[in-house]
This record gives C-alpha cells, structure tokens and sequence, in this order.
C-alpha cells in the first residue's frame, strides 16, 4: 500500500470526557499518519444511544485543539467520506445486516430480554454462564431454528428482533497485530455477537466495520481492549470479502501503583488529573480537573503521553511535535503496559516551563499577582520569574516563590528566626542598614561586593549574617541568590524591610 493510500481514524464514542489513554490512541494514529504521508480522520461512534452525554462531543472536540493534534477529516472538518458521525449515517448500515443474513453470515434472533434473562437464571442456578454462541443458538428462537415461512411471519408482524453473527464452529482465526504479531483464536470460544439492534441501530461491531471500508481505512490503530473483537472484524471483513486493513493494539495506560486500567478514581485517589481539560459531569455538576487546568503545556502533555509505551530507541525524552512525527514508528510501540507516573509527568512540564522565556511566563503570572493583590510591572515581574523558575513544575507554584519580591513580609518564620537569629544579629543588621545606603548605583554585583568588604573588614561570619539579612528582605531562608533580590527590590525597599525587621524580630526577642 502506497504512502498516498494511507488513512487512519480515532473513533471515540461521546459517552463522557476523554481518557488520556484515547488522547494516547489519537496522538499513535496521528503521529502514524503525518509520518507515512496519509490522513487523519476523527470519527464519532454514537450508535449507543442510551449512552451518549450531552456535552461529550464537544469536549473530544476542544481536547484536540488544546493538544494540537489536527484532524484532516471529521466531525468538525468535514471530507469527501462523511457524514463522520455514526448517527447521521444510521441509513447505511441496514443493507449490509441484511447482506450477511442473505449470504449466511447473521441470522435474526427474535428472543426477548425476558426470555434470555430466564435462560441466564437458569445457568446460573446450574453454576453455568449463559453464552449465545454455536450450540446455544440451536436451541433458541431465531431464523436459523425456525423454518422461513416461521421466520417471514414474525418480521412481518413486526416483531422485535436483532441480528446476530452466525460464529463458525471450531474454526481457527489467523490474525496478523502490527504490536504483537501473530495472534490465533479458536471460534469455539466466542459468542454471536449482535450487529443490529432492534432500535434499528447497529452494534459498535457492525458501524466499525462498514465505516473503515466505506472510509478506505488502511490501518486501525486502537487500545488493547478492542483485541478480543479482533476475531470478530477480521471474520466480518473475510465475511463481506473485503480487503482487511492492518491492525494493532497499543498497550493498557496503568495505574501508578499495583496492577490495573489508570482510572478516574486512581487519579482522585493520588491527586492527577486522567482529563485532557477539566469535565463538568452534566448529570450530576462533579467537576474533575483537567491537565490544562493543572497548570500543564500542551506539548508536555503530548510529550509526556507519547513515552507511555512508546520509545525512540535512544535516550532522548523531550519531543516537539514535529520531532515525534519524524521519530515515530509503529515498531517501536510496546506490549506491555506503561504505567502513568504523575512525578515524572510533572517533570515533563517542568522541561517546557524552564525552556518559556520569561516574559511569557510573566504574563500568565500576572493574573495570579493581581489575585493575591499586587500591582506589578511585567518587566520586573519577568526579571523574578527568570531567576525562580527553575524550582518549579507548573506557573501556578511561581507566585510562591517570587511573592516576597513584591509585598514586604508580613511576619517571619519561627524556625527561621530561631536558626539564624543570632547573639549580635539585630547589631549586624543595623550597620547593614547604612552599608546598603552607602552604595551608590544599587546593582547586584556593586551590593555584594561592599556587603563582603564590610563583613571582612569587621570579620563578621558571613553565612551568620547572609542568613539574618535573608530572613529580614525574605521573612524565611528561601529565594534565589540573595542580592539578585536585593537589587531587583531596590535600595529603598531593602532599607525599610531591614529596618521593620529590626523592629519585629528585636520586640519578639525581648
């Protein structure tokens, strides 16, 4: 198949917001298809009615753009092969139930719900599971145990029915995964599937199918969980004989810790968002935060789901998009899955916040410093941002750590005052006072050097006195280089912090 023939999809179902394994799924086929030269085609699967959630496509759809994965068909883009929703589509897919009745591939089964639910009661009184497959099916009500006049009665009348796959007995299916190779199954363990149901709706299996062929897919690229269907596609494909596209299946995302699926709840559970962006649950007003509400860039998102089971086969980890459509393969996609490490995704982001220049990360700050009160210049804001941001993951701990920049303290930490608040400090501090308003042009590299002479003339300790003079500018011994604060600060905001200080800790000392 020529590069120019290859077309891959990612066709969620609008059942609630999207799971940052199906963002995964997306970015494998999107990353697949800008390497090989094909399309990229977004497809909503609705056909289960009873499920769908006001809202929920809407959200996949606004995931996407803030990821910045692009789609060259879709719901929201349109294309030559729609419509790309299922239920606008729901005309289609009669005929070819009905072929496969014709040609001996399905049957009509006109069992109700009650009916099947006594036979499962049943079973289970015998310690059995009820399956409907090959020798079920002999014993049931449906076309292939009733004669066809029987058969053509009942359709006439209108009774409720759907239409099952008609399972091979004992046949051995050979299946080819791009991830895992060869795969066999014996048809003796799967059931007949419902492909239409009496809503007059098809199954996912049936809508799956006939799509991918009538859209020219070439490779279905999708989680693990759709491997037991595998037999099933490939039997409905031999069935219809149609061409099979190339399959495969990207490993589970797991949870953190111990065995599993990473669900909603591990991420309640350990503090981390599964969401793309945050989800309003429509039924019940829950909101669950989101990665972009957590403060993450969307390209350390992507990067950071690309390395969930996918290596580049060496050791880089940092990837712009173009870079991971360059590297990617297919080849190199796992078996096994990736565990979700929420310190190592919040080190992902840290990579990106270091590498924004510091106006940028300035004016994403500037809300923050006007919500907790404080009016300041995006230069000045800038100039803090640029000396703390290597201390953080996410611009929401930036304030944090530059607050002090720009509101004196408010009290001082005990622990502080009481590890550095020496015999002779308060002292120090006052001579410190004049030594700052002797210096004239009030840069860092001027301060430092007339603080240093003045300790070695008076052969002050300096860690002593570096310590007091931080937790008075400070009100604890944390921040940056100490006279980057000062001269940032300024002369004048310097001397008065010392000078409140003095009297603070000098009246918490007495």
């Amino acid at each position: 198949m020529s590069n120019s023939n290859i077309r891959v999809r990612f066709a969620p179902s609008p059942t609630g917001p999207l799971h940052i394994g199906g963002v995964r799924t997306a970015l494998y086929n999107y990353l697949f298809a800008r390497k090989n030269g094909g399309k990229f085609i977004l497809r909503i699967e609705d056909t289960d009615q009873t499920r769908l959630v006001s809202g929920a496509e809407k959200y996949i759809i606004d995931s996407f753009k803030w990821c910045g994965i692009e789609f060259d068909e879709g719901v929201a883009s349109g294309g030559d092969y729609g419509p790309y929703r299922q239920s606008d589509r729901k005309h289609i897919y009669p005929a070819y139930a009905e072929e496969l009745v014709k040609s001996g591939h399905a049957y009509y089964a006109f069992d109700t719900p009650d009916e099947l639910n006594k036979i499962r009661t049943d079973y289970e009184l015998q310690k059995l599971t009820f399956v409907y497959n090959a020798v079920a099916r002999k014993k049931l009500r449906n076309s292939l145990t009733l004669t066809e006049e029987e058969t053509n009665k009942l359709l006439e009348s209108g009774e409720p029915y759907v239409i099952r796959f008609c399972m091979p007995e004992n046949k051995i299916v050979v299946m080819n995964d791009m991830i895992r190779g060869k795969v066999e199954v014996n048809t003796s363990a799967l059931d007949d599937k419902v492909l239409f149901k009496s809503d007059g709706m098809p199954t996912y299996h049936l809508a799956n199918i006939v799509d991918d062929h009538l859209m020219e897919i070439s490779h279905v690229i999708r989680g693990e969980e759709w491997l037991p269907s595998l037999p099933l596609h490939v039997l409905l494909y031999e069935a219809f004989n149609w061409e099979k596209p190339e399959f495969a299946h990207l490993p589970l995302l797991l949870k953190p810790d111990g065995n599993g699926k990473l669900s909603k709840r591990d991420g309640d559970r350990l503090g981390f968002p599964v969401f793309p962006l945050e989800w309003k649950d429509p039924k019940t007003g829950n909101i669950s935060t989101g990665f972009r509400e957590e403060g993450y860039f969307a390209d350390a998102f992507i990067n950071l789901l690309a390395m969930l089971g996918w290596n580049p086969g060496d050791e880089r980890e940092l990837f712009s998009m173009e870079e991971l459509t360059e590297a990617f393969s297919i080849e190199r996609v796992g078996k096994s899955g990736a565990k979700f490490d929420p310190v190592k995704a919040a080190w992902f982001n840290h990579q990106y916040l270091i590498r924004v220049d510091n106006e940028t990360l300035a004016g994403l700050l500037m809300p923050i410093a006007i919500k907790n009160g404080v009016l300041v210049e995006k230069e000045q804001l800038s100039i803090a941002v640029g000396m703390v941001k290597e201390r953080v993951n996410f611009v929401s701990e930036l304030w944090d750590h530059l607050d002090f920049f720009f509101k004196q303290p408010e009290n001082y930490d005990h622990k502080s005052v009481k590890k550095c608040w020496k015999e002779g400090s308060y002292n120090q501090m006052a001579e410190l006072k004049d030594v700052l308003l002797e210096v004239d042009d009030f840069t860092a590299e001027n301060t430092e050097k007339a603080v240093k002479k003045w300790i070695e003339n008076n052969e002050y300790k300096t860690g002593a006195v570096m310590n007091a003079f931080r937790l008075l500018l400070v009100g604890e011994l944390k921040g940056p280089h100490l006279f980057d604060i000062v001269a940032l600060i300024g002369q004048e905001a310097s001397v008065e912090r010392i000078e409140q200080g003095l009297h603070e800790i000098g009246r918490i000392e007495n």
